[in-house]
């Protein structure tokens, strides 16, 4: 099995360069939605789960792994505040 090292910095730009490339191109004649859509009546907002994993056999000195989960744009704010706070040396 292969371990990838990368920093949160660098995936969080490539995360939102592919956003990015991936996001559907607005319209003129498309109306803007000043507050993003609500959320069914009965139906909860999902919230943010940020679950850090640490492997056994791994030594202490490694972050682990990190699994993030809620909705896309949550995730991408999580993800930026943790590339800010690696860029802070935090």
């Amino acid at each position: 099995m292969a371990t990838v090292l990368i920093s949160l910095s660098r995936l969080a730009a490539a995360f939102r360069g592919l956003l990015g490339a991936l996001a559907p191109r607005a319209t003129p004649a498309a109306p803007a939605r000043a507050l993003p859509p609500r959320p069914a009546h009965g139906e909860a907002l999902k919230p943010l789960r940020v679950v850090r994993v640490l492997e056994p056999s791994a030594p202490r000195s490694t972050a682990g792994r990190m699994v993030i989960s809620g909705r896309l744009a949550d995730v991408c704010a999580e993800l930026d505040r943790l590339a800010a706070l690696e860029a802070q040396g935090c």
